[in-house]
């Protein structure tokens, strides 16, 4: 039976990542230190699925800081666990970023390093390519984030190749483009904008609405990473394609799904936040053989209806 470590299992996609885990007989170990950088309590609800299933141990450790020794023995890791945000990546904040995203991993590597492992999965992210000199985005163009967060997630991505290349740890970095779905964290768009949608309450769009991102699901973000580790894989993988929009654009598709109207209040361009995000996915297809495929007008409303549904509990 197969062994999976998922670090920041309570997460948005490491919570997914664990259930379809388990759904594939997988027996996983969730590892989460429930910082609070959003509601713990919203975290522990993301995890209701795993917790007392009988293939499933949650261990609460900070990765930067605890014995690594009580990780146990696994055939692959899924190391989701990271500090959020790139906005909040400024200022005295940093010091977190460092924290979580680059002396963790480094910690994690140290302590699968010799291990017989099948695949180390390190969750990366666009925010690596900052502004892009071409789109669609291949993996080869050199990253310039313009972001504390994409520095360091950057940081964590060479560490973990750097322990493929040195010491034989099977590494794979998947640079997620912008994922979506039921329980994104309170603090991304799509949430902030679907809440306030539901309280009638004004949404705060940072620059003119027109940029656009390349939107992930996170049904197939979790299929790239199964796929990453069943799959004779090395190397950095874009996660995205799947659909592109404006901001706008998909405010539209929100409103249309909660039946409600927009009242927008536009602020200059968050610092850090790049105009465009779009993936080339031809690695992808070609190693993993897959593409996200969810298109958005399918994908937003499903979260639309969860942050429905999440509220109306609080409520009650």
């Amino acid at each position: 039976m197969a062994r999976a470590l998922v670090t920041g299992a309570a997460g948005f996609i490491g919570s997914h990542l664990c259930e379809r885990l388990l759904g594939e007989g997988v027996t996983v170990t969730g590892v989460d230190c429930f910082t609070d950088y959003y509601a713990p309590a919203l975290k522990r609800r993301n995890l209701e699925a795993c917790v007392g299933h009988e293939r499933f141990r949650l261990l609460e450790l900070d990765l930067g800081a605890a014995d690594l020794a009580a990780l146990p023995e696994v055939d692959v890791v899924f190391h989701q666990a990271a500090q959020a945000g790139v906005r909040a990546s400024w200022g005295r904040e940093f010091d977190a970023y460092t924290h979580h995203n680059v002396l963790a991993t480094q910690r994690l590597l140290e302590r699968y390093r010799g291990a017989a492992l099948d695949r180390f999965i390190y969750a990366s992210s666009s925010s690596v390519y900052g502004e892009a000199e071409r789109y669609p985005t291949p993996e080869d163009l050199l990253p310039r984030p313009v972001s504390p967060y994409g520095v360091t997630k950057l940081a964590g991505e060479h560490l973990a190749l750097l322990y493929g290349r040195s010491f034989d740890v099977p590494t794979v970095a998947l640079r997620y483009f912008t994922v979506y779905g039921p329980r994104q964290r309170p603090d991304m768009a799509f949430h902030r904008f679907a809440r306030a949608l539901l309280r009638d309450e004004p949404i705060t769009v940072f620059g003119d609405g027109h940029q656009s991102r390349d939107f992930t699901y996170i049904d197939d973000a979790i299929e790239a990473n199964l796929r990453a580790w069943q799959r004779p894989a090395s190397g950095v993988f874009n996660v995205g394609g799947g659909s592109q929009v404006e901001v706008l654009e998909a405010i539209a598709i929100l409103e249309q799904a909660l039946g409600a109207r927009a009242r927008l209040e536009f602020k200059p361009p968050a610092q850090g936040d790049p105009r465009r995000t779009r993936a080339a996915h031809a690695r992808l297809e070609e190693a993993l053989g897959f593409v996200p495929a969810t298109p958005i007008h399918e994908g937003l409303p499903r979260e639309a209806e969860w942050v429905r549904a999440l509220y109306a509990e609080a409520r009650g």
